[in-house]
């Protein structure tokens, strides 16, 4: 009998966890399989009690998720700190994590980004988000987070200020917050498929010595990035920090070191 696991979200059919976690374990010859679950967020105690009673391995969350189960499992310390779980496994209890910020640090690295000394600018100030401010500024980057609700970005950074250098603003002057950036990271789900004209800025407000990471992967190129192309800026694409997270996750649940080039290649091939 196989091992089940499985992301829970709302919308999730976009989702490419599935793709590179069955290819891992056809990889690794484990006997385990990975769905997706559409699961909404007054939903989600249900589902995780739910997923353990039927000998579920362990879930990812995403969007609308990850900061409502803090309620309901039992978040470790960085996910406690950063108020957001993205991995829970069922091994002994039902135990929270993130692996997030960890698969964004790792994306940039692997793209020459410097982080420390950086001015990042992130747009949006959900789960992810979050991860990701918790992550660079304890990396030694001055975060700016920037959110249609000023006020939910101001208490985020007051937050990520615990680990450190971190303030929060509105949307209002995204053009002077870019041009005094460094790296832009787009943490909102604008842009994301089926609604692909969605961005967060143009080519008009970017600079060339700006990196533009964009966490969305559905479509590869989004339309941040495009514009990103065009001003000259440096483009990175999302799917490496969910590969990298997933990695992650796939280790707090087995314990075993997953193929990364084999998760990249399935995610590709799916996008």
């Amino acid at each position: 009998m196989r091992t089940v696991f499985g992301v829970f979200g709302d919308p999730i059919a976009h989702s490419k966890s599935p793709d590179m976690h069955n290819a891992a374990f056809r990889e690794l010859k484990m006997e385990c399989i990975y769905h997706a679950f559409r699961v909404s967020p007054e939903k989600l105690g249900d589902a995780l009690l739910g997923a353990k009673a039927m000998g579920f391995g362990g879930v990812n969350l995403t969007v609308p998720l990850k900061q409502e189960a803090l309620k309901i499992v039992e978040p470790d310390p960085l996910s406690r700190g950063i108020g957001a779980v993205n991995t829970v496994d069922f091994r002994d209890g039902m135990k929270g994590y993130n692996t997030d910020g960890l698969g964004a640090r790792r994306t940039l690295e692997e793209k020459d980004v410097p982080i420390r000394g950086s001015k990042v600018l992130i747009a949006g100030a959900g789960g992810a988000s979050r991860a990701i401010a918790f992550q660079l500024a304890k990396d030694g980057a001055d975060i700016t987070i920037a959110n249609r609700t000023g006020k939910k970005a101001i208490d985020l950074a007051s937050d990520v200020s615990a680990v450190g250098s971190a303030k929060g603003c509105g949307l209002e002057k995204m053009k002077e917050l870019i041009a005094g950036s460094d790296i832009l990271i787009n943490c909102t789900t604008l842009g994301m498929h089926p609604h692909t004209e969605g961005t967060i800025a143009t080519a008009e407000d970017m600079h060339p010595g700006l990196t533009v990471f964009d966490i969305v992967y559905n479509p590869l190129e989004t339309r941040l990035l495009k514009e990103a192309k065009k001003a000259g800026a440096k483009a990175v694409s999302g799917e490496m920090m969910l590969i990298y997270q997933g990695a992650e996750a796939f280790k707090i649940w087995t314990g075993v070191e997953p193929p990364i080039d084999v998760m990249k290649k399935a995610v590709l091939e799916g996008l």
